[in-house]
């Protein structure tokens, strides 16, 4: 198995131990925590670490069980914000940090 296989097949396993983001529902993370993701047919998990320079959130996202999962990293300083959204009406999905704090929050729109 490769490291990049070893890797996601980790990220997933943690996954299935964390909670599931409902459709208005947001959630705060801790470090090294898996959070679920779920925006229609794409799915995945969100995690982030504290470094030096901000907090690191990785976030890898899938089509289906066979699409090829695409990794998002962002170091986020307090009051940034990562977002995600999909082609159809799935939705959007926020990541922000504020202070020691990230939530995960899925939403309906996109907002600027």
């Amino acid at each position: 198995m490769s490291i990049r296989s070893s890797v996601l097949a980790a990220a997933f396993t943690l996954a299935s131990l964390g909670a599931s983001l409902g459709a208005a529902e947001a959630r705060d993370l801790k470090p090294i925590e898996a959070q679920s993701i779920h925006l229609g047919d794409i799915s995945g998990v969100a995690y982030y670490t504290v470094e030096p320079d901000g907090y690191r959130v990785v976030t890898t996202l899938a089509q289906g069980e066979a699409g090829t999962p695409v990794r998002f990293v962002s170091v986020l300083a307090s009051g940034q914000r990562a977002l995600f959204s999909t082609p159809n009406q799935a939705g959007a999905l926020e990541i922000s940090r504020s202070g020691d704090s990230v939530t995960v929050r899925k939403s309906g729109a996109l907002s600027n």
